[in-house]
């Protein structure tokens, strides 16, 4: 079993602590956003942007990176057809984040798959007395 099946499908742990330690050595300078179904309120992801990725957001219309680990402008469902259209960008109160507002134009928001198909968003599993348990990304326990 490849360890990206293991971190994408696996019900273990395998929490990445050294992510940020890796974008801060990443070539461009970026600041985290999250990404938000503008109907839904679910968190779809969390992805990095740098002044070229928010421009190119903002111009078109289309939530848009910058991939930290291939160093290059991410246009979400470029390739994959699952575009998130930018309804609207929120800039937090130091303007160290931002939060991309957004409504989904195709089957969903993350890379991995279900049944075939992109999954909502990036957030379906939860931590269950020690091990990951999948659930529906679309709905909050309350």
């Amino acid at each position: 079993m490849s360890i990206d099946y293991q971190l994408e499908e696996g019900t273990e742990i395998h929490l990445d602590f050294e992510k940020l330690r890796k974008v801060a050595q990443a070539d461009h300078p970026v600041i985290p956003v999250a990404v938000q179904d503008v109907d839904s309120k679910a968190i779809l992801l969390i992805g990095y942007v740098n002044e070229l990725a928010l421009d190119y957001a903002l111009e078109h219309r289309v939530a848009t990176f910058w991939s930290t680990s291939r160093n290059e402008l991410w246009i979400k469902g470029a390739t994959s057809g699952d575009m998130l259209e930018l309804v609207d960008v929120r800039i937090n109160c130091e303007q160290n984040s931002l939060l991309y507002l957004v409504r989904l134009k195709g089957e969903g928001s993350c890379h991995t798959k279900e049944n075939g198909r992109a999954r909502y968003g990036c957030y379906y599993r939860s931590i269950d007395s020690g091990n990951l348990r999948f659930v529906n990304p679309k709905t909050i326990p309350e």
